[in-house]
């Protein structure tokens, strides 16, 4: 699904980490493991089209076009949710769902895959870090997209709201999707760890 062939980042005129080669294949899950600031989030914002590489390749299985791969075939989740705050829960799920072309069969899935039902009166300002979290990870299924990037998608949420997602993920794995994760805590369904290695060498 994602191959990744000796990519390197510069950012800030510092090279993040040494070249990382990797394969992702269908129903894979994979976390990015290493040390704050050795570039986890950069790795996922670079597959997804965000950042430049300085060097190596990212390819996308059954795309010829790395760009129709992004605006087709993954759903990035970052660090921060980028929820608006006065909406209510289930206007911005609205909103989400007419911007990516979501079915009402795929806005249905996501508010029972997230227990979100009660939530979906209250602005977004109300709402907890675990609740918002909960809200912004609902998007991965408007619509289901088979590569899911995950920036520390667990950290604000409960122990309880931590196994509904592994359900969630291994559902999606399951019907041959792929996860890459930068995660400190472990995911909660199988899969491989990549260990960033810090750069030996400046820019």
């Amino acid at each position: 699904m994602l191959t990744l062939a000796s990519l390197d980042l510069i950012r800030g005129g510092r090279r993040l980490f040494a070249p990382v080669s990797l394969t992702l294949a269908p129903g894979e899950a994979v976390v990015i493991a290493g040390p704050n600031g050795a570039g986890k989030t950069s790795l996922l914002r670079a597959v997804a089209g965000l950042l430049i590489p300085a060097s190596g390749e990212i390819a996308f299985a059954g795309f010829d076009d790395p760009d129709r791969a992004r605006a087709e075939a993954l759903h990035l989740h970052g660090w921060n949710d980028g929820l608006k705050a006065a909406r209510t829960a289930q206007a911005e799920l609205a909103f989400w769902a007419r911007w990516s072309g979501a079915t009402d069969d795929h806005l249905t899935a996501a508010v029972d895959a997230f227990d979100l039902h009660p939530l979906l009166h209250a602005e977004v300002r109300r709402l907890s870090a675990g609740q918002r979290r909960r809200l912004a990870l609902a998007r991965l299924l408007l619509p289901p997209r088979p590569l899911w990037l995950l920036d520390e998608p667990l950290a604000p949420l409960d122990a309880a709201m931590r196994t509904r997602f592994g359900e969630v993920m291994a559902r999606h794995l399951q019907g041959g999707g792929s996860v890459l994760a930068a995660a400190h805590d472990p995911l909660p369904v199988p899969h491989r760890t990549v260990t960033l290695q810090l750069a030996e060498e400046p820019a």
